[in-house]
């Protein structure tokens, strides 16, 4: 098994989604790559540059060069990995900047998707992605929730097979109790994984 865990909060201690992350990972025990998009932000891009990303370009420019050659590692990445985890802190409803940016890395047709007469077919073979969405209030999985959802749908777009959902909101109670129940969700999701892999190999 090998991970590629996501972080974007802005918040870099006693973040929810980074505390239950790294209970997470640290629980799987196993080959993490760890990307953090708020202290290493990708660079930005140029909308010329972004067209050519995600087009046919031939043009011969370092700057499309050197945007080409960081979605190939990102995307490389995640073929690398058969788990995903994503840390989403919910900022105005919707994800982070610096998240939509690297989804906007990955997602090129013909590389990690492709489309077919059926629709579009993702190309990752990613077993399972973790999404721990928190936010200061808002319930997860509501109507005002345009994080977690869209998050799920990218991954089912990229090809994951299941998306799990950790739920990190503000209504969990207090700073503590947010991250008590976040990693007892870790534990009860982990607990069903591995019985029904057991019920499968019996």
């Amino acid at each position: 098994m090998s991970i590629l865990h996501i972080d974007s909060s802005a918040r870099l201690t006693g973040s929810n989604t980074r505390l239950i992350g790294q209970y997470l990972v640290n629980t799987l025990n196993t080959t993490v790559v760890h990307r953090d998009l708020a202290v290493h932000p990708l660079p930005q891009i140029s909308a010329q540059d972004l067209m050519g990303v995600h087009g046919s370009s031939d043009d011969q420019r370092d700057s499309l060069h050197t945007h080409l050659a960081l979605s190939d590692q990102l995307i490389q990445e995640l073929k690398d990995a058969d788990t995903l985890v994503i840390g989403a802190a919910m900022y105005n409803f919707g994800i982070p900047a610096s998240l939509k940016q690297w989804i906007d890395a990955i997602c090129r047709a013909g590389v990690s998707f492709k489309y077919t007469a059926q629709g579009p077919v993702g190309l990752l073979n990613i077993k399972r992605a973790f999404i721990i969405t928190a936010t200061g209030g808002t319930p997860v999985g509501s109507s005002m929730d345009f994080a977690s959802g869209y998050l799920a749908h990218i991954c089912g777009f990229l090809g994951v097979k299941e998306v799990l959902h950790i739920d990190a909101s503000g209504s969990k109670g207090s700073p503590e109790q947010i991250i008590e129940s976040g990693k007892q969700q870790v534990d009860n999701l982990l607990s069903t994984a591995q019985t029904t892999e057991n019920l499968v190999v019996a």
